[in-house]
């Protein structure tokens, strides 16, 4: 695959990925290895563009007040601790293997967002390890008890095999905390910076980064991610949400199809 239809791909990837809160890893790990480069390097490349991707996107939701800092501060430590130690590590694990766990929990995700949800307010649970939050005119409880090490899990997985993480906090902020889908899409995308960065910076320790393949995909990936950014405020959260499964979906099967080739 030439450089020219990489960068093309990657593009429109920011552009979609940016839309649902996501940084992209899922196709880009999936467009990087069909174009015939190693599961490692496909990672890191993955996470740095990423953080490209993810910090645009950031700063336009953050503009327009849909990200809640104060929960994407306490979620996401664990999920950046554990990211640097999941790029890390991932240098002694053989490629297919990170495929597989690629695949595999992609296509989980997918399936686990076509149940119907209704996104409504919640009243605040008084109780030891919740944290009632207000923002924005909405009202969630967060279960600490919960979300603190399924967060941990997320980030040490995304950081492995190059995906944003998004495609499981997303999830777990709407399912599980009653957040509204936009919210959980502005604040999974200050989350999903942070990951990247970690997961990137253990990779880079493991000699798996290669900077100057990585630039100008980096740069395509900042101006998708802007032009995701801004689209995401005029969609609705329904399109938001079937649009976060299915290419969730495809991009799990696409890597199956890729270990059994």
């Amino acid at each position: 695959m030439s450089i020219y239809l990489i960068v093309a791909l990657v593009f429109v990837i920011a552009i979609t990925m940016a839309m649902v809160g996501k940084g992209g890893g899922n196709f880009y790990v999936l467009a990087l290895v069909l174009s015939g480069i190693t599961m490692h390097q496909a990672a890191s490349t993955s996470q740095s563009m990423m953080f490209g991707t993810s910090i645009a996107a950031m700063l336009i939701f953050h503009k327009n007040k849909i990200v809640d800092w104060k929960l994407a501060f306490v979620v996401a430590s664990p999920v950046f601790i554990m990211a640097f130690f999941g790029g890390y590590f991932a240098g002694s694990v053989d490629g297919t293997t990170l495929k597989i766990v690629f695949a595999v929990l992609l296509i989980l995700v997918s399936l686990f967002m076509f149940l119907k949800i209704k996104e409504k307010h919640v009243k605040e649970i008084q109780k030891f390890g919740y944290w009632n939050r207000t923002f924005n005119g909405y009202t969630y409880a967060v279960n600490l008890w919960l979300t603190i090490p399924m967060t941990a899990i997320i980030g040490l997985f995304a950081g492995a095999t190059g995906i944003s993480g998004g495609a499981f906090l997303i999830p777990l902020m709407v399912m599980l905390c009653g957040i509204p889908m936009k919210i959980a899409i502005g604040t999974s995308s200050a989350m999903v910076t942070a990951t990247a960065l970690m997961g990137l910076l253990g990779y880079t320790l493991n000699g798996n980064f290669d900077f100057s393949f990585a630039l100008p995909l980096i740069g395509v990936a900042i101006i998708g991610g802007i032009l995701g950014g801004k689209l995401a405020l005029k969609s609705k959260p329904k399109n938001l949400k079937n649009i976060f499964a299915f290419t969730n979906l495809f991009a799990g099967v696409l890597m199956l199809i890729n270990i059994l080739l």
